[in-house]
């Protein structure tokens, strides 16, 4: 066999088959690192500073291995960020169909590329160095070359297999798996105002954007993993990069604590607004839950699928029910008259913290009349709740 044959055939690096897929699979997974560490969550959301020495390599891969713009990324996630689940939302399975996000994620994500005002309006911060303008953008096909060379000269012909795996990966798992299944099945620690779920509660192979609800409810978060029994991969890199210098975390989720406090003052209201995420999941199991369990019998059901149907009604946001659901909350309040009582408790709530613009003053005067009438509700569940929001304070995040 001539040299170049026997070059062709086995490559530099002249692995087993097995070696050659474990190889593939690597380097996909660093693209996930890539993109969860640098363009999600130090380009775009500024949650962590890292070290030029990573960024860069990061950077040159992306280019490598998928073609990806940083601007535009970053620019595109930030709208959707914006704009959740609406008609502007760049790639809603909730507006579009999670048959078209996942199967056609990659074209809304160049549909919208090409939208200048969305670079211009969501873009900014971006990289705008010499080599961002004269290599990357003008030279994207470069990139992508370079990659499927180097995959040739590491593999032999097989490397240009391994290259159409890599080119593949970003469109299945970022822009439809996560962005698709992501919002639209799963489960919810939060009741954000959009549709994310987390997939899963561990954040391996997406590098922790599985934990999509997590990181929607508190976006500017360094760390997804929010609950116990979560684990964030990219989490782990990021404490291992930080412990060496090469990454400075700038922000995490709030923790809510308790304190002692006889009157509710403003300390207190800022840290029910600011962690009021965790606010409405504690009323959601402490108040909500248990009231429906025990009115459950009253309300005359028994299907494991109408319990579903009722807690859905009675926990998300108004906005996220269609008029079928809308109907039936509306049919269970007029059934039950806690139920009605605590599910208005609740909107009053979410209202005062709505209107934070208001004057401190303001603010304190009504969470404090809120929780005064909390207390005199005659529902234990609601009255030990309030008690509890009394005391909410934040504490350091622990990292």
């Amino acid at each position: 066999m001539s040299p170049i044959l026997e070059f062709l055939s086995t490559g530099v690096l002249n692995l087993p088959w097995w070696g050659i897929a474990l190889s593939a699979l690597g380097m996909v997974f660093f693209t996930t690192l890539a993109t969860t560490l640098y363009l999600h969550r130090d380009q775009c959301h500024r949650a962590l500073d890292l070290h030029p020495v990573i960024q860069h390599p990061f950077r040159l891969w992306l280019w490598m291995s998928t073609g990806i713009n940083t601007k535009e990324w970053v620019a595109i996630h930030r709208k959707h960020h914006a704009r959740c689940e609406t008609e502007e939302d760049p790639h809603s399975p909730q507006v579009l169909g999670l048959k078209r996000v996942l199967l056609q994620g990659a074209e809304l994500y160049r549909a919208e590329a090409k939208n200048a005002e969305t670079l211009d309006k969501y873009g900014r911060g971006a990289p705008d160095d010499w080599i961002e303008r004269n290599v990357y953008t003008p030279y994207t096909w470069l990139g992508i070359a370079l990659m499927f060379i180097v995959d040739v000269a590491l593999f032999g012909a097989i490397g240009i297999t391994v290259g159409a795996v890599q080119m593949a990966a970003m469109p299945v798992m970022s822009a439809g798996v996560i962005n698709g299944i992501g919002h639209y099945w799963g489960y919810r620690n939060f009741e954000c105002k959009d549709a994310a779920t987390n997939i899963v509660p561990w954040g391996v192979w997406f590098g922790g954007e599985e934990l999509h609800n997590n990181h929607h409810a508190y976006p500017s978060s360094a760390k997804f993993a929010l609950r116990r029994g979560e684990f964030d991969v990219g989490w782990a890199v990021i404490r291992t990069l930080e412990r060496v210098g090469l990454a400075r975390v700038r922000r995490l989720a709030p923790v809510p604590g308790q304190v002692a406090r006889e009157h509710l003052d403003l300390d207190g209201v800022r840290a029910i607004i600011l962690s009021r995420l965790h606010v409405l999941r504690d009323y959601t199991c402490t108040v909500t839950l248990p009231i429906l369990r025990s009115e459950w019998q009253k309300l005359g059901a028994t299907s494991g699928r109408v319990w579903r149907k009722t807690r859905s009604a009675l926990v998300r946001e108004r906005m996220l029910l269609d008029d079928a659901a809308h109907a039936h909350l509306q049919e269970v309040l007029d059934r039950s008259e806690v139920l009605k009582t605590v599910y208005a408790f609740r909107e009053r709530l979410t209202t005062l913290w709505e209107s934070s613009a208001a004057s401190n003053d303001k603010l304190v005067a009504d969470f404090r009349e809120w929780i005064h009438e909390a207390e005199q509700s005659g529902i234990v569940a609601l009255e030990d709740f309030a008690r509890r929001l009394r005391g909410y304070h934040v504490t350091p995040a622990r990292l």
